[in-house]
């Protein structure tokens, strides 16, 4: 048992069994081609993989949601996988129809076989309780083919889906290495962090941000929270400082959380760093930084500015523990990706724990090539802030309750 109370690989026998491998290889794919653009997930699930070696495996992942241009099949992902592993990877254009019936019973030890992308199931895109996922055509088909489910999708693991919970509820379960792996780092930063603890927090999206700002201070977790992208505008205006038009207009929209950042700075002030200057374009598509407060400011900011980015690198290269997610600016076009850049850099000169999530931060650290140099990078962005602002995760659940069920039937046999 590990720590968490669920199994891991170690606790199973694996051989000549036929397993379900839940994983999560959602993967950034180029728009008019579909080839993989980044296969960093793909690459992550090999050392669960190689323990699987002897087993029958049946992989199964999603790739995107209905109604998204990437939304596709999961061959290339197949074609990908067989690279990494020493497995016979084969791929079944099917899911839980008679054909990948057929092909999951004909599976032999050191094979794996890939099915298509599993939320062309429509059950697969909705999420429920966990008695409800196990009546569910998906579980009711699926399950009765395997001796085990490993699930290894960290990334969709704050899902409560039927090939996340209802599998872990009708099967014997443990987790994937990678799952083991995601679950200890993200746990390290929540029980005893060293000090100094800071998190550096961006991205677009405030409202999986701001619960991980009131979670973390109000249980004394983060010594300093740096803040930048859409989160920094929020909190600046909580403030009453001058942000631009365009940033108060988008604000403006934010009502509820604008309240809650007003609570957080009335409480936390000293912890919560926000940008003393921020960048814009100007009238040439060239970089201006302006201090807060500055009456020149015109359109939305696109990057902390570089005083900021000074001030931002000397407390995370001092820092024991230094977490980040989410980009600091709008690091894809050309001269806004300075903050970014500069935080990730100082992140990989620091001896102390590193983690960084959230797939923009994590394809930008390994384009500088700088992942190598950072304690943990998570291949998950939603699932850890999940954890970071003390929820607790669905999938992780459901293989704790598989636990706890093959413990009570060891003790009972």
């Amino acid at each position: 048992m590990g720590q968490h109370g669920f199994l891991t690989l170690d606790d199973i026998d694996t051989a000549n069994k036929r397993v379900f491998l839940r994983v999560d290889i959602n993967v950034p794919l180029d728009p008019s081609t579909h080839l993989i653009l980044d296969d960093t997930r793909i690459r992550a699930i090999s050392e669960t993989l190689s323990k699987l070696e002897n087993a029958k495996v049946v992989l199964g992942s999603h790739q995107s949601r209905p109604g998204k241009d990437d939304f596709t099949s999961m061959e290339p992902h197949a074609e990908a996988l067989a690279s990494f592993c020493n497995q016979d990877v084969k791929f079944v254009e099917d899911v839980m129809g008679p054909h990948a019936r057929q092909r999951i019973a004909k599976v032999e030890p050191g094979q794996v076989l890939v099915l298509d992308n599993l939320r062309f199931c429509a059950e697969e895109n909705v999420d429920d309780k966990p008695e409800k996922l196990l009546k569910t055509h998906f579980v009711k088909t699926l399950a009765p083919l395997f001796d085990l489910n490993v699930n290894d999708a960290f990334a969709t693991a704050h899902r409560s889906q039927p090939s996340i919970v209802g599998l872990a509820e009708a099967l014997p379960s443990a987790a994937g290495r990678l799952m083991q792996k995601e679950m200890a780092a993200v746990s390290k930063l929540l029980v005893e962090p060293k000090r100094p603890c800071v998190y550096i927090l961006g991205g677009a999206k405030v409202e999986d941000k701001v619960p991980v700002i009131k979670h973390i201070l109000d249980g004394g977790k983060a010594d300093k929270i740096l803040l930048g992208g859409v989160p920094a505008k929020l909190f600046l205006r909580a403030k009453d400082k001058k942000i631009s038009t365009d940033d108060e207009k988008d604000i403006a929209l934010l009502q509820e959380h604008l309240e809650t950042a007003k609570g957080l700075l009335a409480k936390y002030n000293d912890r919560i760093e926000l940008p003393v200057d921020l960048a814009y374009e100007d009238s040439h598509g060239k970089r201006v930084d302006h201090d807060i407060d500055s009456q020149q400011v015109k359109g939305p900011a696109l990057d902390v500015g570089v005083k900021t980015i000074d001030k931002y690198s000397k407390t995370v290269e001092s820092a024991a523990t230094a977490v980040a997610n989410g980009p600091l600016g709008v690091f894809e076009r050309n001269g806004f990706d300075a903050g970014t850049r500069r935080v990730l850099e100082s992140m990989a000169k620091s001896s102390g724990y590193t983690v960084i999530g959230g797939g923009h931060m994590v394809g930008l650290a390994s384009i500088l090539g700088i992942d190598e140099k950072l304690t943990h990078v998570s291949t998950a962005g939603g699932a850890m802030l999940s954890l970071l602002s003390g929820q607790n995760l669905p999938g992780v659940e459901a293989l704790v309750r598989a636990a706890d069920r093959m413990r009570n039937q060891k003790s009972h046999s």
